[in-house]
Formats: structure tokens, sequence, C-alpha cells
């Protein structure tokens, strides 16, 4: 049965002459396919979502993470389709295509969470910044394939590609007042992928301020953000609670401390029954379903709703569900992200990124000394060959943001421990 709800347009791949193989996978499982068996996404098991990836055993990775993201994404379209007027058997969006981009979210981030997210956007600060999800891009777009000749991209579809840009704007459109952006853009050179993903249409005046532009997204890109923000804001507390981070007694000491409204203070007298009944995983995993049924969709028209149905829809999220998102989101960053023990971590990951950067920068940018060779050989080999600093520059950012945790900690210590070094640790 065919799914009349995309067209050619959505399947259009980014490079024509690159055309894909006909066979049993449709496009969105094929670009679903390739992020599993790719590098990037198995790097996704040792790296930090909240708790540094390796030091126990129970807490959420990045992998994990993400493979709970397309599940709940899957879940959202099902529901959709079942329940939504606007969809039917042969008009629905396609839950192999929102699970390729749910399982894609996270692969563009660093070493060490949100932390290393920002310290190497300082250290880019130069060169054009630095952002997970401009990273995401471009590893599907230019070098989730190694070569003989270098990296290159999956040859994404439109759809895919499209899903997957949470965010839009500029590096530049967004850099004012002389301040770099903390967040929230794509690369200047990535402009490319906008032209394409727009099918060639101008933007209109109105979603050209850079901040409007963000917020214009494909309903498959609408629907992994929620089940992002569903899967983080339930499992950030079950893991801070897993922790000792989140205990009852500080839950209460912050609810008293916070203007609560009514229905946000029942919520919080339920989670400390909740936590006293020892029912959390319990609980949250039914909420997981509040949070898919909170789901409905809405016919919208802009200036991409007449080419694809990816924006002929707007997906609304129940009031109270997103409410209860936000007031536990805002719990684990006041008791989890902001605690002595996480900015610890942060303030080590800092230290580790910013020195390793250093010594990347001073001997490939400023005093290149071809006889040191200080990256892999194919690594070496592009960015030595590479003239334009600033592109030489994203070429040594690349190597670091793709290290996981424990890789970037070896590699700090071969560089700086002088009591690392054995042949065992070389390896």
């Amino acid at each position: 049965m065919v799914n009349t709800f995309y067209s050619e347009f959505d399947t259009e791949i980014l490079h024509p002459s690159g055309s894909r193989r006909r066979q049993e996978r449709t496009p969105f499982q094929q670009d679903r396919d390739r992020i599993i068996y790719s590098s990037s996404f198995r790097r996704l098991q040792a790296k930090t979502q909240v708790f540094f990836s390796g030091e126990y055993d129970f807490y959420r990775t990045r992998l994990t993470h993400s493979i709970e993201v397309a599940q709940i994404g899957r879940s959202i379209c099902h529901y959709l389709q079942k329940e939504n007027p606007h969809l039917s058997g042969e008009f629905y969006i396609d839950s192999d295509l929102v699970e390729a981009v749910c399982l894609t979210h996270d692969i563009g981030h660093p070493p060490f969470g949100h932390a290393g997210e920002g310290a190497l956007n300082i250290l880019m600060n130069h060169y054009g910044g630095f952002e997970g999800n401009a990273q995401t891009l471009r590893i599907i777009a230019e070098t989730i394939y190694s070569t003989a000749s270098g990296r290159e991209g999956m040859n994404p579809t439109r759809a895919f590609m499209d899903g997957v840009m949470k965010y839009k704007a500029l590096y530049s459109d967004l850099f004012r007042n002389n301040r770099q952006p903390e967040n929230h853009f794509i690369y200047d050179d990535q402009k490319k992928y906008i032209d394409f993903i727009f099918g060639g249409m101008a933007v209109p005046d109105e979603l050209r301020d850079g901040e409007r532009l963000n917020q214009f997204r494909s309903i498959e890109c609408q629907i992994m953000n929620w089940a992002d923000d569903t899967a983080f804001s339930l499992n950030d507390i079950i893991d801070g609670l897993a922790s000792g981070l989140i205990t009852a007694d500080k839950i209460e000491k912050w609810a008293k401390k916070q203007n609560l409204s009514t229905r946000n203070a029942e919520t919080i007298e339920k989670l400390l029954q909740v936590v006293h009944d020892k029912k959390i995983n319990k609980v949250f995993g039914s909420k997981i379903g509040d949070f898919i049924r909170a789901c409905t969709l809405r016919p919208v028209q802009n200036f991409m709703s007449s080419a694809t149905n990816r924006y002929a829809l707007e997906l609304v999220i129940d009031p109270d569900a997103l409410a209860e998102a936000k007031l536990y989101a805002d719990l684990s960053c006041d008791l989890v992200f902001r605690s002595p023990q996480i900015y610890q971590l942060e303030f080590k990951a800092d230290h580790i990124l910013r020195n390793m950067f250093a010594a990347f920068e001073n001997h490939y940018l400023k005093n290149a000394d071809p006889r040191m060779v200080l990256m892999p050989a194919d690594t070496e080999e592009m960015v030595q060959r590479e003239t334009d600093i600033n592109k030489k520059a994203r070429m040594v950012c690349d190597y670091i943001s793709g290290m996981t945790d424990v890789f970037a900690i070896r590699t700090y210590k071969r560089l700086f421990d002088p009591d690392f070094g054995s042949i065992g640790d070389l390896i």
C-alpha cells in the first residue's frame, strides 16, 4: 500500500548522481539503517547523557537515550495514525523516518555532554563555532563514511535531513554585537542544505529572523523534539533519584522555593508519593504513554505546505503535558545539573577539551610541524592537505567531537600526563 503522505520531493536524495539501489527497503528505511550501522551511532554508547559514561552501568548514555527517543517517536506516529482524523491507512507520518530522525538527533554531540558542546563552541569561536545539531548535519551530509580520498556523507533523503535539522539559523545570523551565539545554529557553510531542504524556494521575510527560522520545523522534527523532551524530562528524574542527587527531602525543599501553580504543586505531591512508594519506574513508564496521548495534529499553511505534507501539519501538545514535562525538567536542572558533583565533572571536561584543543590548534593551525603526527593517519593526511584554516580547524574539531568520553580522557593523558605512556596505554 502506497503512503500518499510523501512524494518524490520528500524522498529526493542530496546528490542525485549518487542514486541508491532499488531494493526491498524504502528510502527512509535505508536512512535509518545507515545510521544504525555507522560508527558515529555506536560511539553514543560511550558518550555522556547526564553522568559520565562507564561510571556505572545503570545510568543512561547518549545511545540508550536515543533508543528511547526513537521508541517514543514511533509510538507517537502509530497513535496519530490511529486516532487523528487528518491521517489514514494510506496517508500517514512514516514511523521509519521518524525513528531514523530520533536515532540520529544526538550523533553530533561531543564527549562530556552539554559541557563539551559549550566548551568546543567557545574554542571554535574564530572558526565558525560548534553546535551539536549542526555537527549532526555535518556528519550525515559530509563525514559519516571514511573513503580513500577522505570523508563523505550518507547521501540522505530530503525528508530525513530536514527532520534532523532542529535549527536552521546560520551562525553568522545569530552573531550579534560581537557576541558569539551559545547554541541553536548551523554552520555558515551549511546554507546549501537549507536551500536543498526547501527545494530552492525563498524563505519569506517573516522567517528570516534566526529565532523564528529555528522554530520552523517539519512534522517529523516536531515529533522528534517532543519525544526527546518526553524522554529526558522523565528519565532524568529516574536517574537523578538512582544517583541520590534527587531525594524526597530535596524535592520538598526545592518546591518550597518555587512559586508553583496549584496544578504543579499537586504534581510534586504525587511525585513525592511515588518516590515514597518506590514506584518511580512503573509510574514514569506509564507517563510516557500519557505524553504520547497528549499529541494531536492541526493543519497549517506556510510557504512549504504546498510542496510537502511535512509542513502542512503541526504537532499540538496538550498544555498540561507541556507544563508537567517542564516542571520535571526544571527540577532536574536545579537538583542534578546544577549540583556540585555535576559541576565538578563539567569543570574537568572543560579542562580536558580546552587543553587538548589548544595542543592541536597550536600544532596544526599555528606552528604546523609535518614531522610530528598527533592524529590517526587518515585524519592527519586530510588536515595536512587542507589549506583553508577554517576548514582545517573544522577537521580538528571533527576529530575531538567524535571522541567518546573515555577516548578523550586517554588522549588527554597521552598528551599531558607524564606517568601515562606505557605500551598498553598507547593502544
